[in-house]
């Protein structure tokens, strides 16, 4: 052999080992895949059961009937069972002792008439004679067991089969004639058959056996084992049958009610349950189509009242339109001539004025509020970029800003965000953010940021000052609501204008939340999405500001404690302060 060939020989004895063990991985893997398949498709039957057994109260019914009519069935059946075999044995052992005896008697009495004839010859005879009495069918078998060592035995069943503890037993016996009985197991055509064994001392140097099969007994009793399975499985059939109809009976008129109250609670109020019968079912039909018709009655007299209050609002607003007209004609008349008049009327014509402009507010915002609430506010939507109306709606509130001396800090991305929208509208709403956040900025600037996604463009407005209580943030958006009471409106506002703001969101299928946070501020979001009568499903903003997401400290101040550009978002352009 060359060099080469054995170098050949030896890679392919290192190789030969590595294909079995390729494919136990194959193996390995594929028994893994079918082990994941299987687990999945458990947990999935599991969520299934779970989920209907939640759901289906015929169905819990049902199986619970069946599992309780199980175990009952079970417990009778294994006392009845338990019955029979009791007096089965019983009746056996009763009779083997009766024959026993019987055989028992025979014996020692031919033993005591032929004492002086051949021992061995009289023993066969006797169980010979004993073997007979059993019949033609073979009941017993009759084994005849020295007591002695130096004597003989005589069998015609099977000795081997006599257990040695009832041998013992009959050998302690103080007394012959006295009868023991055990179970064991004799052979029946190459299989193992329970068996009864009946033995007694004949005399002091022989012992009798009989050995009965239980073959019939055990017949009955597997007979009664069967018949009582084949009653319990229609016992538990039959009850599950009568649950699922009587279950069905109770189960179809409350999945009716339930279907009924759901159609009433999504705005079918003429809905009714339909009434059968005189019992408990058919008056909780009644009393369900009461509260129903009580129901109607109430929600119809609630939307007539309603209609009325939006109309005596938006003919109130109307009708006031001229007068108000009339009276700012004249404010304005005294207060370009105010120079003429002294100090205090001066003041009070600068008063006036003021709360002319701030009627005219109101009014306006009513005028708006009953178009919203009579659902004919009309949208002129348009491609806008958000940035500009950003910018105008700051620029409105500027005065505001600089009489208070706060600062309004920009961040804007540096890429236009366009999307459809009416500019007159959202410019309405960021003016009322802008101004609210000026007012409850307690001298602290405020942060007003935009940006924009695929989807969304949002514009969110933070101040530092009083911030909202817990629950506020939703209580913020009802008609006049003011967090404190006492406080008064330093900026003329009519209490109407978030209520308005958030109508005007969701006109154009946007967001307007709000967070807040005692002594931390608050913050209103708007996000609108890019396409008019597109579905809003995020929004480029986060409600909670950042720097509270991270647990920082808030950075509410001027000068050198106002938000730095590494606080913006990472398309945010230059900050800007107005």
């Amino acid at each position: 052999m060359t060099p080469a060939a054995s170098e050949d020989d030896r890679a392919r004895l290192v190789r030969t080992p590595s294909a079995p063990a390729d494919g136990g991985t194959d193996q390995s893997s594929g028994l893994t895949r079918v082990y994941l398949l299987s687990q999945r498709a458990a947990r999935a039957l599991v969520r299934v059961v779970q989920a209907n057994w939640r759901r289906s109260l015929h169905l819990r019914v049902i199986s619970t009937t069946l599992v309780l009519s199980l175990v009952v069935m079970l417990g009778l059946g294994y006392v009845l069972v338990s019955q029979v075999r009791g007096g089965l044995l019983d009746a056996k052992i009763a009779t083997a002792v009766n024959d026993h005896r019987a055989g028992l008697d025979y014996a020692i009495a031919e033993l005591q008439g032929n004492e002086a004839g051949d021992r061995d010859r009289l023993l066969y005879n006797i169980t010979s004679e004993l073997t007979s009495r059993s019949g033609d069918t073979g009941l017993y078998g009759v084994v005849i067991l020295p007591s002695v060592g130096d004597e003989s035995g005589y069998a015609t069943g099977d000795r081997e089969s006599i257990p040695e503890r009832l041998t013992e037993q009959v050998g302690r016996s103080e007394r012959t004639e006295q009868q023991y009985h055990t179970y064991t197991s004799i052979d029946q055509d190459g299989s193992a058959e329970p068996a009864l064994v009946v033995g007694a001392q004949m005399t002091y140097a022989y012992e009798l056996y009989y050995i009965f099969p239980l073959q019939h007994e055990q017949e009955i009793l597997g007979l009664v084992q069967g018949t009582v399975g084949l009653v319990g499985v229609l016992l538990v059939v039959l009850l599950g049958l009568i649950a699922y109809v009587v279950t069905r009976q109770v189960v179809s008129p409350v999945r009716s009610a339930a279907h009924s109250a759901e159609r009433l609670a999504a705005g079918d109020l003429a809905e009714r349950m339909a009434v059968r019968g005189e019992d408990e079912l058919a008056r909780l039909a009644v009393s369900f189509n009461d509260m129903a018709g009580n129901l109607q009655e109430k929600i119809q007299e609630l939307e007539e009242l309603s209609k009325l209050q939006r109309q005596f609002v938006s003919d109130v607003s109307h009708e006031l339109r001229t007068p108000l007209t009339t009276i700012k004609m004249a404010s304005d008349v005294l207060f370009d001539d105010r120079e003429s008049f002294d100090a205090t009327q001066g003041r009070s014509i600068e008063l006036l004025q003021s709360q002319v402009m701030r009627f005219e507010e109101l009014l306006g915002d009513l005028l708006e509020i009953s178009r919203h609430d009579a659902g004919a506010a009309t949208l002129g939507a348009e491609s806008v970029d958000i940035r500009d109306t950003v910018m105008k709606a700051v620029g409105d509130a500027e005065q505001i800003a600089e009489r208070r001396g706060i600062k309004v800090v920009l961040r804007l991305p540096a890429e236009p965000c366009v999307a459809e929208f009416d500019a007159r509208r959202i410019n309405r709403v960021l003016r009322n953010l802008v101004v609210n956040a000026i007012e409850h900025s307690e001298g602290k600037d405020v942060v007003v940021t935009a940006a924009g996604d695929r989807d969304a463009v949002a514009v969110a407005v933070r101040d530092f000052g009083v911030g909202l209580k817990e629950g506020e943030e939703h209580l913020c958006f009802d008609r006049f609501w003011r967090a404190d009471s006492s406080r008064v409106r330093t900026t003329g506002g009519t209490g109407l204008g978030l209520s308005i703001a958030k109508e005007d969101a969701q006109l154009h299928g946007g967001w307007l939340q709000a967070w807040g946070r005692p002594g931390e501020g608050s913050q209103f979001r708007l996000s609108l999405p890019r396409t008019s009568g597109a579905e809003l499903r995020g929004s480029p903003l986060p409600l909670v500001p950042p720097e509270i997401g991270l647990g920082r400290a808030v950075p509410a101040a001027k000068g050198p404690d106002r938000p730095s550009p590494a606080d913006r978002g990472p398309d945010q352009g230059e900050e800007s302060t107005l």
